[in-house]
């Protein structure tokens, strides 16, 4: 996905942003939570997700959402990861 399309998607959906966002290689969160829904595009390098017992990398291109309070793990590649993160309220 390009980055006018997915910025687009943002306004139209009533999220607010992007915050552009660097993850450094061999960054990590453990599991946690956040009290907005979030989505992401990956722009350089790899973001990788777990979430549910499941894990999946991310590359340039590829976006993805997450509803908030989704328990959730984040990591990034050997690279890093550079990404765009848009923020939606929950009331």
């Amino acid at each position: 996905m390009d980055r006018a399309s997915w910025e687009a998607g943002l306004a139209r959906d009533g999220f607010a942003g992007p915050l552009d966002r660097r993850m450094e290689a061999g960054q990590a969160a453990p599991e946690h939570t956040h009290p907005f829904d979030a989505r992401l595009l990956i722009l350089d390098g790899a973001f990788i997700l777990t979430c549910q017992g499941e894990t999946r990398r991310y590359g340039p291109g590829e976006s993805f959402e997450l509803a908030a309070n989704t328990p959730h793990a984040e990591a990034c590649g050997p690279e890093g990861a550079t990404y765009l993160v848009g923020r939606r309220a929950r009331d």
